[in-house]
């Protein structure tokens, strides 16, 4: 398809086609090339700023972005202040109301301070020209390279971040204390006291007896038949103000394989009943729960990171990255053949931590 106009069949005029031969089976869309291309428009004529005419002005934007910068750092200290100052009180929902309110207030602060302080400077202060950056590869020639250099010198002197000290000093200030906040709350999240004698004892004591897991029956030794798994709590940790806290800890599998399966260290011998065995239910590698056990091999596996415990070996890790053996719990019977506990675990239960050689 071809337009004539007075016999041209050439270049034509502006807003003309011109004629193309195309091979009869090309695509539809592909018939017709458009010769008239938009002209570059160019650029906008440039309006000058304020601050391009008048330097004072310039001062007084400077002055304006530094305060900013001033009112980030003030957000930042004032939501650190705020953290300590209305502490979340446990069952005190005013308390958590106040400590959300003036830590936002303090954080949006900040935050807005340098957000908004570095459109304003921009706005104001730096080169306001527009300018177009052709696309070049990603690995330049040594010329491209060093024109990229020049491009960071000139960034540089347009907006004045050398020169500008004012800006420069509060801009680093507002930048090095906006993550304080956040470093202050995630260090909070550590424990307050010593972790090693809060997973070191349980309920968990002397003569306490075995329970099921959730409903509080006390277990008989000969209710575990050979294979068999329970998930055992402590007497009363149902009645417990606590639960979930002391569950976390105290929680445990029970297993009976036959006596001669069993190695026990020196000291350990009377830690079983007649085969009978329990162990820490939480995993020793980031506390999740080890529920899975394997009756023919005696392994007991946590279904999380896949550590294997081998219970004929007093739970030595035998795979995963668990480092340490799951604690056992020293067991034996009353009078009425109840399972009870000799008393609490003799470590720590739980993942490893720093304060822990293992």
């Amino acid at each position: 398809m071809a337009d004539h106009h007075d016999g041209e069949s050439g270049g034509g005029t502006v807003g003309t086609a011109v004629e193309k031969t195309v091979p009869k089976d090309s695509a539809p869309g592909t018939a017709v090339v458009v010769a008239d291309r938009v002209e570059n428009p160019g650029f906008p004529p440039f309006r000058a700023r304020v601050g391009d005419k008048f330097p004072a002005k310039q001062r007084e934007a400077e002055k304006r972005v530094s305060l900013l910068f001033i009112l980030s750092i003030v957000g930042t200290v004032a939501a650190i202040t705020a953290y300590i100052i209305f502490p979340i009180t446990p069952g005190d929902m005013l308390s958590v109301r106040l400590n959300n309110l003036f830590l936002g207030i303090g954080m949006t602060l900040a935050l807005l301070g340098i957000g908004i302080g570095a459109v304003h400077w921009s706005k104001s202060l730096m080169n306001g020209h527009d300018l177009v950056e052709m696309r070049h590869g990603t690995r330049g020639s040594d010329e491209t390279r060093a024109a990229a250099v020049e491009i960071f010198r000139l960034g540089n002197e347009e907006s004045g971040f050398g020169r500008r000290t004012l800006i420069r000093n509060t801009l680093i200030g507002a930048l090095v204390v906006t993550p304080l906040p956040a470093i202050v709350l995630f260090r909070d999240l550590a424990p307050a006291a010593d972790p090693v004698a809060g997973l070191k004892h349980t309920l968990w004591a002397k003569d306490t007896r075995l329970t099921r897991d959730p409903s509080g029956t006390p277990i008989k030794a000969s209710d575990v038949t050979l294979g068999s798994v329970f998930h055992v709590i402590p007497e009363g940790l149902n009645d417990a103000t606590d639960k979930l806290e002391q569950k976390a800890k105290a929680a445990v599998l029970l297993m009976r394989m036959k006596p001669e399966d069993l190695h026990p260290s020196a000291g350990r011998e009377n830690w079983a009943y007649d085969g009978i065995v329990a162990y820490s239910k939480i995993c020793t590698h980031v506390g999740c729960p080890v529920a899975l056990y394997e009756q023919q091999t005696h392994h007991l596996l946590c279904p999380c990171h896949q550590s294997q415990f081998d219970i004929t070996h007093e739970a030595e890790v035998i795979f995963g990255p668990a480092k340490r053996p799951l604690p056992q719990l020293p067991i034996t019977i009353d009078a009425d053949g109840y399972l009870i506990a000799r008393s609490d675990f003799t470590e720590p239960v739980g993942p490893s931590f720093w304060e822990r050689t293992l």
